[in-house]
């Protein structure tokens, strides 16, 4: 183990949720040992933009040419990438030696190669021989020494059927090259060659690296999700102290300090608004994309974006104490309750080397005692040739040919899987949770609609409204001018425009006064709804619309409507998730009546409002204690923690990154028929790798009890080990072929 310090785990929980001061490999099962990522950020190095080699631990101005310090990024390899690059490394070199062993150990296979024709079969294997050692003695020793650990413990699983599979064939490899002349001819070609397995040791070891390299690629990315929403508070925080502003280091900002936010930065701390009126975007917190106004007392959070204006805040909650840090916790803690996919393959391995080194050693035992002079070469030579015909190559491929084929035909689909156990667990989901905005619908809000109540035409209401609401910063004028311009409407030009807080806008329009707002704004113009329009209003409304009223002078003119459209997809495809056995339900951040329109409306099985991070992530743990397999679809930044508890987190490749790096597959077009897609790739898959499995096993079941030499009382008969190897081939490419026909799915 190296000496970098802070806190790790076993991803495979082998002592419970124990956890080491170093990182390294797992002294027990021998898994590289996971970080957990700390909720408080390490300390931040500030250099100058101009002169890089100006670096202090503090914000402040560079002392050679004034710049503002910024914080320095990329400086630091974290632990996962790093351990990520060693065994992509290995993993090359690997592949570098085991391709020429896998050429000259098939040239017999493959016509145009002929290599005996160059060079005899003793320099072959001789060239094997070297070109396998660096395979088992650089790339693939720390699986030997993770199976020893396995032997040791007495707690078998793949390693100890890698390690023993491929030492075994290394082995009676380097002894029948080195003394051929003890085998019995048997063994034998017609030249006296005894046949070499350097190949499969090599073919074996480098498949297992490529795994290795790919979970811990999968590792490196893990924590980003969490990084990323370290990323989401600023390094510093400009506190007002004495009259006077000054920039400290975020973790030094303490509860009680006064902190001033301007125009479209994010909030440090925890707080509430001692001076000045926001506008805030709070989506990370509650996935809505519609933007909430704050004044003097109302509460802020850390991580949410500030609008146009500039306020005065006062820090209640820093540090571990934040919203923001307690979705981090949840992620982290999610993160560490998954049980890795090498859980079934080890539990099968545990039972599968038993059975094979009994039977290794039963053989050993029947020909020692019972076998022909010399008994004990015959003993020994049988009893490898079982454990190299158990040695897992087609067993090992059964599984990640049919993922890789099955992911790039997925990817094909536009449903991107970024961990190979989403695709077995999407096969078992009965429960799917879906969240509203940007899921099952647009995520933004758009013009809904718009009507006259007098005269004027509804196209008119729509221009004047975009009008007075083209000089607004709220981003519900943004949805008003970008549909007058869909409709091909120009902008009149108003004087004297007016922002009222909470209430709407305001200006002059040939010299009377008009406004676009709320039923505040209708009060400060001292006129009322009608019955009918009021009627009208509570019906847009209880479609989850917002909407606002146009008001020349005294008299209400018309009514303009925004809301967050649901995607043409979503019906359709919730419908064909409900014929396939799965339950969909919606959990929101927004209010009741609109979470019940729309979940009325689609047919789902359930629904639930005005839910924090939290919630979702408690509502998802609940399911799974209650026996369900969950699938989790979200988007936003506060998806991340039920996305990372569930069994399978589903993120729309439309929404934030912190979703898609919280989740197991990303759909790229951002729509429910992508789930449809892969709940029908995860029944294939499976579906593909029982039969590789089925394949696999009933080549061991065949091929071991032959390699015994059970043949041999009756027909004379021992497994000619170029039969084997070419068994072992065919074992192999049925496995590949199989998992090919995946492509034309």
């Amino acid at each position: 183990m190296d000496t970098k310090q802070g806190k790790y785990y076993c991803p495979m929980h082998c002592e419970g949720d124990k956890t080491y001061d170093k990182s390294g490999d797992c002294p027990v099962c021998g898994m590289h040992l996971k970080k957990l990522e700390a909720i408080s950020k390490p300390g931040i190095i500030y250099t100058c933009p101009m002169h890089p080699e100006v670096k202090q631990d503090h914000p402040g101005n560079c002392p050679k040419c004034g710049m503002t310090l910024v914080p320095e990024k990329g400086a630091e390899i974290s632990e996962e990438e790093n351990s990520y690059g060693k065994m992509a490394k290995k993993f090359w070199i690997a592949l570098a030696f085991t391709v020429p062993v896998f050429l000259i150990a098939m040239s017999d296979l493959i016509p145009f190669l002929h290599l005996e024709s160059i060079v005899s079969k003793k320099i072959l294997n001789w060239v094997g021989f070297g070109l396998a050692t660096p395979v088992v003695f650089y790339s693939g020793w720390q699986f030997f020494i993770r199976g020893w650990s396995s032997i040791r413990r007495w707690s078998p699983n793949m390693w100890t059927l890698i390690s023993i599979g491929v030492g075994a064939a290394y082995l009676f490899s380097v002894f029948a090259l080195f003394f051929p002349g003890i085998f019995p001819s048997q063994f034998k070609d017609a030249n006296g060659n005894v046949h070499l397995y350097f190949e499969a040791a090599a073919i074996i070891l480098t498949l297992v690296l490529l795994g290795q390299v790919l979970e811990l690629r999968a590792h490196s990315k893990t924590n980003s999700a969490i990084k990323a929403l370290l990323g989401l508070v600023p390094p510093v925080a400009r506190v007002i102290r004495n009259g006077t502003e000054e920039e400290i280091p975020l973790e030094e900002v303490k509860a009680g300090d006064l902190l001033k936010v301007k125009p479209g930065e994010k909030i440090p701390v925890d707080g509430m608004i001692f001076k000045g009126d926001a506008i805030i975007d709070e989506s990370m917190i509650t996935g809505e994309p519609m933007p909430v106004e704050k004044s003097k007392d109302d509460k802020v959070t850390a991580g949410t974006i500030n609008g146009k204006t500039a306020f005065e805040m006062k820090a209640e909650k820093v540090g571990s104490d934040t919203l923001l840090a307690q979705i981090i916790e949840m992620v982290n803690k999610a993160s560490r309750s998954r049980a890795p996919i090498q859980k079934l393959a080890d539990t099968v391995a545990k039972y599968f080397v038993q059975i094979v080194i009994s039977i290794a050693i039963i053989t050993f035992a029947i020909w020692a005692y019972w076998g022909p002079e010399p008994a004990y070469v015959y003993a020994f030579v049988n009893a490898v040739a079982v454990l190299i015909i158990a040695c897992p190559c087609a067993l090992g491929l059964a599984t990640p040919m049919s993922i890789m084929v099955g992911t790039g035909r997925g990817a094909q689909s536009g449903v991107l899987v970024k961990d190979a156990r989403a695709i077995e667990e999407m096969n078992k989901v009965d429960i799917l949770i879906i969240d509203k905005t940007g899921t099952i619908t647009e995520g933004k809000p758009s013009l809904n609609g718009f009507k006259s109540f007098g005269e004027m035409s509804d196209l008119e209401i729509l221009q004047l409204a975009a009008s007075v609401d083209s000089n607004s910063e709220h981003p519900l004028a943004d949805a008003i001018v970008a549909g007058a311009k869909a409709n091909n409407l120009e902008l009149l030009t108003l004087d004297k425009f007016e922002s009222v807080t909470g209430k709407g806008v305001q200006a002059i329009y040939q010299g009377g006064k008009i406004g676009l707002g709320n039923h505040r704004l209708i009060d400060d113009f001292k006129t009322s709804l009608s019955k009918e329009q009021k009627e009208l209003a509570e019906t847009w409304q209880m479609k989850g619309q917002t909407v606002m009223y146009l008001i020349i002078q005294q008299q209400i003119e018309g009514i303009v409507s925004v809301s967050d459209k649901i995607k043409e997809t979503s019906s359709d495809a919730i419908k064909t998730l409900q014929k396939m056995g799965i339950s969909v339900h919606m959990l929101t951040g927004d209010n009741p009546l609109t979470a019940k329109t729309v979940a009325e409306e689609l047919g789902l099985d359930g629904f639930m409002a005005d839910c924090l991070p939290e919630d979702k992530y408690n509502k998802v743990k609940t399911l799974q204690e209650q026996g369900h397999v969950v699938a989790m679809a979200g988007d936003g930044i506060n998806d991340a923690p039920a996305l990372e508890q569930a069994n399978v987190g589903i993120a729309m490749g439309t929404g934030t990154d912190i979703a898609m790096q919280s989740a197991e597959i990303t759909l790229v077009k951002g729509d429910l028929n992508g789930i449809v897609r892969a709940r029908d790739l995860s029944m294939k898959v499976m579906r593909n790798i029982k039969q590789n499995l089925f394949f696999a096993f009933v080549y061991n079941a065949l091929g071991v009890p032959i390699a015994a030499g059970i043949l041999f009382p009756f027909f004379g008969i021992l497994l000619s080990p170029i039969l084997a190897a070419t068994a072992m081939s065919f074992s192999s490419v049925s496995v590949i072929a199989n998992a090919l026909r995946l492509r034309n799915r």
